[in-house]
């Protein structure tokens, strides 16, 4: 691509259409002949001395005056999970697309954006998200902009040079103002516990938590300073960076401020998301119903949010979360969130509605979902179409228990831990990108190990949308807090398993040497199905997560009884599920080195690789 001519791509060149060749047109006089303002050449050249020589690319069709401009954000700081669960592809950048009008430029009409990964074809929700932002943030910018304007805004920065003065030799200075590299590897500390920690001195903390981060170079070339936020606005992320490198640098620097932050902010209206416990993994749509109403009825940013290949049986084990909750005597406790459905037959009310709550309701719509076993042995349509008939709010609930989770959830293929012996086992992530940065920064300072959290299927529900939260001294207690407050693990399955494997209703915690004598005598019933059945077969279910845990003196140990008082310290890892009284070896302990190395294993090709 060269700056004074036109690009075109071996593609373009292989075709044999002359209108597309006169179209895209080629070096020589052609290119002479096509005027570009001198204020997108400045910028192209802008992005070119801040990111690299290849983060843009340009076409021309000079015919119609107008420009494309690929501007390539390098996405490849997201984490392998976060990539997973965005459905993104880590090691392609996303490409911004932009055409403006090749003479005017700012001058000219606002211009259209496309948000692209070139072999990312389906599913690509997190483009559509992007796309939105970026549009709101061009046309609130386009208001004011002009090539005029821009120019003087960038004669200011040049004020600040002597007549010899270079960008270059500004970039060497902005090391002594810039001692800790802003990059993804290096998240932003919010954790005031570990800044005290970390030792790093509450001047710089704020000033770095004030300044618009840079997440897509590792090694950024110039810092571009953002201008103060906006008091309408909180968080970082939605700073406008200075224009003084030009609008191709600021619409970049805006996409990779946001591009990390998505899951916190409503795919509908872009606001912060108002869960209870904050976000979680994945972009979701908010609880305000004006979000609820466009989504559903409007199909508004409905490629975000859904999960087109979310497999049969993650559905199956979501259905039986709610249906847990929703039978639950502590229901109007536990059973959080609380479904935002939109009425089929009258599109401009909520037939289920959080703030007018009806369980009898649910519980006969819940009743009318199919199995999935049933779903995936048929046409989808016709399935949709028999639940209609028996209730037609089942099918949208359904939808809802779907795109509701903020979990990223896998069932695990055969190479799973089979020392859990089940076959029900799944992959399971639920922490926002933000805290799993936290997390990964306290592990490198203070170590982890693992643990299992215990608590009944009934909570779950709750637990995928809101997150591992400290319930000690809240209404969603059960056990009482008697090590006081945090989340409670232990390294041995039989203490997890007692949490866990409470009678419906009564809550009783058994033995250890009870949970034995049910673990030999269900081992040595014949089993009348496969155990290695695909969907849950029973309602008479119990559950124990794995999670990952952060080994600082945070961590009290009492015994065999662990309690986290720092939520961020605390990240889930994998799901089991028993049927039918079904439980683990209650001898398992995750100190065992034999057993670490099982769960590093399973770690290495699941969590990263998926």
């Amino acid at each position: 691509m060269d700056i004074k001519g036109q690009f075109w791509n071996d593609d373009d060149s292989e075709g044999d259409n002359e209108s597309e060749e006169f179209l895209y047109g080629v070096q020589g006089s052609c290119a002479a002949d096509l005027y570009r303002h001198p204020q997108l050449d400045a910028d192209i050249e802008a992005v070119k001395e801040i990111y690299s020589e290849n983060s843009v690319s340009i076409r021309e069709y000079g015919t119609i005056d107008d420009v494309d401009i690929d501007l390539h954000i390098n996405i490849s700081f997201l984490d392998e999970e976060v990539s997973t669960a965005w459905k993104v592809l880590r090691t392609e950048p996303i490409v911004l697309r932009l055409r403006f009008s090749l003479s005017q430029y700012l001058d000219g009409p606002e211009p259209s954006i496309e948000v692209f990964q070139p072999s990312n074809k389906e599913g690509f929700g997190l483009g559509l998200q992007l796309k939105k932002i970026l549009g709101m943030f061009t046309s609130q910018q386009w208001k004011h902009l002009s090539n005029d304007f821009l120019k003087t805004q960038q004669e200011k920065r040049h004020s600040w040079f002597k007549a010899s003065g270079t960008i270059k030799k500004f970039r060497a200075g902005l090391s002594i103002f810039s001692p800790i590299p802003k990059s993804p590897s290096f998240p932003v500390i919010q954790d005031s516990m570990l800044k005290g920690k970390l030792g790093v001195p509450e001047l710089r903390v704020g000033r770095l938590m004030n300044r618009s981060i840079s997440c897509t170079m590792k090694n950024p070339k110039v810092e571009v300073f953002g201008y103060p936020p906006s008091p309408q606005v909180s968080g970082h992320c939605k700073n406008i960076p200075t224009l003084e490198y030009g609008f191709l640098v600021q619409i970049m620097k805006y996409a990779e401020q946001r591009i990390p932050t998505l899951n916190e902010y409503c795919v509908v209206c872009d606001e912060q998301h108002v869960f209870q416990n904050g976000s979680m993994l994945k972009p979701a749509v908010c609880t305000r119903e004006l979000c609820v109403f466009s989504f559903y009825t409007l199909g508004v940013m409905s490629g975000a949010a859904e999960e087109v290949a979310t497999g049969a049986e993650v559905v199956d084990l979501l259905v039986a979360m709610c249906r847990a909750a929703l039978e639950s005597p502590r229901k109007s406790i536990i059973f959080e969130p609380y479904p935002s459905v939109v009425d089929p037959t009258d599109p401009k009310t909520l037939a289920f509605n959080p703030k007018k709550k009806n369980y009898e309701r649910l519980q006969k719509a819940l009743d009318s979902v199919m199995s999935i076993r049933e779903m995936t042995q048929g046409s989808y349509l016709e399935i949709k179409k028999q639940m209609d008939k028996l209730d037609p709010l089942a099918h949208p609930l359904l939808q809802w228990i779907i795109s509701s989770n903020r979990s990223h959830i896998v069932k695990l293929p055969l190479s799973r831990l089979k020392f859990m012996h089940t076959s029900h086992q799944f992959l399971l992530l639920s922490s926002p990108p933000a805290k799993e940065a936290r997390f990964r920064t306290a592990k490198k300072l203070y170590g982890s190990t693992f643990a299992f959290h215990g608590s009944h299927i009934e909570n779950w529900h709750s637990i995928l949308r809101n997150g591992l939260v400290n319930a000690s001294y809240t209404k969603l207690q059960l056990h009482g807090a008697a090590y006081g407050k945090g989340i409670y693990l232990s390294p041995i399955s039989s203490i997890s398993f007692g949490y866990s494997g409470m009678g419906k209703g009564q809550h009783r915690m058994p033995s250890k040497d009870e949970l034995v004598q049910r673990y030999n005598r269900m081992n040595t019933i014949p089993q009348t199905r496969s155990i290695q059945s695909r969907f849950l077969q029973s309602r008479n279910l119990n559950c124990i997560a794995l999670c990952e845990v952060i080994t600082s003196k945070d961590l009290q140990k009492h015994g065999n009884i662990w309690v986290c008082p720092v939520s961020d310290h605390v990240c889930t890892r994998f799901f089991f599920v028993y049927e039918d009284g079904q439980v683990g070896d209650a001898n398992i302990n995750t100190q065992d080195p034999k057993i670490q190395k099982e769960i590093m294993r399973v770690i290495g090709t699941q969590v990263y690789t998926n």
